[in-house]
């Protein structure tokens, strides 16, 4: 029943004066003006305003429609103000799920130019999902995930833009220091430090010690990857991090990286994208920097 003409009518007559001035003001010629508002009265079953004199007085309801107004237009400007800046890609957001703890000293260096290329846009990123990554991405809660294990479902579309080694980090002085790599057995009488994650998405049991049958001694989880390797340096336990972030953390932590087994495990970065975003430009640029990040 209402649109935008009706409030604005209504705020162009209080700022004129008068029906003609309101009318010049809104490029109307005053026939159409008094044809849309007779219309918008039929409806409510009232007037919006009466005769007084020279001019015009409001009813309860046109002071209502005038307080409204004033109230609803500027939200709507801005909206308008808003989509113009997000087709002109000036502005908008873009929202990150992260299901790899940690990558964040890797995704620092993709934000960071990033946000110097798209000034007026935010940028968030997420890790706690009520229902997992993938139903974020496809509820539109985030438009990209971040993930060293992509589940390849219709509709979304992963591409791997960094590579990395999964190591063993042990202390400087541990008994294991002094290897160049280590076998699951190594592992049954120590304590392994990891992130809360379940044990079917950690690649240190699912790729190395359960395919050998072998366990822990004991399984600690820690949130902050910094406490994590500071327990690690206090040969309190042993974990499993990518090569790189070992490698930038050694020179001020004793702490020294064992590959796991004689080959390896090597791992990717995946970034996850709904295929009906695509053609982003905000998407797109932040893949291609991605793809040009190295360590």
């Amino acid at each position: 029943m209402i649109e935008r003409t009706h409030l604005r009518i209504l705020r162009e007559l209080e700022r004129k004066g008068s029906v003609t001035a309101a009318a010049d003001a809104l490029n109307l010629t005053q026939s159409a003006l008094s044809h849309t508002v007779k219309k918008l009265e039929s409806m409510i079953g009232g007037p919006l305003w009466v005769k007084d004199g020279r001019g015009v007085r409001l009813t309860q309801a046109g002071h209502y429609l005038l307080k409204e107004a004033k109230r609803v237009l500027p939200q709507l400007e801005r909206i308008d103000e808003t989509l113009l800046q997000f087709a002109q890609h000036e502005q908008g957001s873009l929202n990150i799920g992260m299901e790899c703890h940690p990558c964040y000293q890797w995704l620092l260096k993709v934000v960071s130019p990033f946000l110097s290329q798209f000034p007026n846009v935010d940028l968030d990123v997420k890790q706690s999902f009520q229902f997992g990554g993938m139903a974020a991405l496809f509820n539109h809660d985030i438009d990209l995930l971040v993930t060293p294990d992509p589940l390849h479902r219709p509709g979304v579309t992963f591409e791997p833009v960094f590579s990395y080694e999964l190591v063993l980090v042990v202390g400087a002085t541990h008994p294991l220091h002094s290897l160049n790599h280590v076998e699951p057995q190594a592992l049954v009488n120590e304590v392994l430090l990891t992130y809360p994650v379940d044990v079917d998405r950690l690649d240190i049991f699912q790729q190395f010690l359960l395919p050998a049958n072998c366990r822990p001694k004991k399984h600690k989880t820690l949130e902050a990857t910094e406490i994590l390797l500071q327990m690690v340096a206090s040969n309190r336990g042993v974990t499993a991090l990518p090569r790189w972030l070992v490698e930038q953390t050694a020179d001020t932590l004793p702490i020294r990286p064992l590959r796991l087994g004689q080959e390896g495990i090597y791992k990717h970065i995946h970034l996850g994208r709904r295929d009906d975003d695509q053609n982003s430009p905000l998407v797109q640029s932040f893949f291609d920097i991605a793809k040009s990040i190295t360590f």
